[in-house]
């Protein structure tokens, strides 16, 4: 499956599919979540808080790759990905873009 942020790839002729997305809605644990309420009193990265957000990237990628496979695409054209803090510590992750099948 091939995976672009343009909305067009060279050399290749295409037919859209569809929107497909994919998305989750991750969180850490309390301990971690207190630990990096202390890092932002000092300033810096918030690991815990990185490693949670490419976690749910990658999640919410799968999930687009799959409902994309499922309508016999063979890429995934003008990907975007949009996030939101649904609560303290929790956020959600969507990953969206056009599933196209090449001529």
């Amino acid at each position: 499956m091939l995976l672009v942020s343009t909305e067009n790839i060279p050399g290749k002729n295409y037919e859209a599919l569809g929107l497909v997305k994919g998305a989750t809605i991750q969180s850490k644990n309390i301990g971690r979540d207190i630990g990096s309420s202390f890092k932002t009193l000092i300033g810096g990265e918030l690991k815990s808080y990185t490693e949670m957000m490419n976690e749910a990237r990658a999640l919410a990628t799968k999930r687009m790759v799959e409902e994309a496979e499922s309508l016999g695409a063979d890429a995934v054209v003008c990907i975007r990905y949009a996030s939101s803090a649904i609560m303290q510590g929790a956020a959600e992750v969507i990953a969206y873009g056009t599933a196209v099948k090449f001529a």
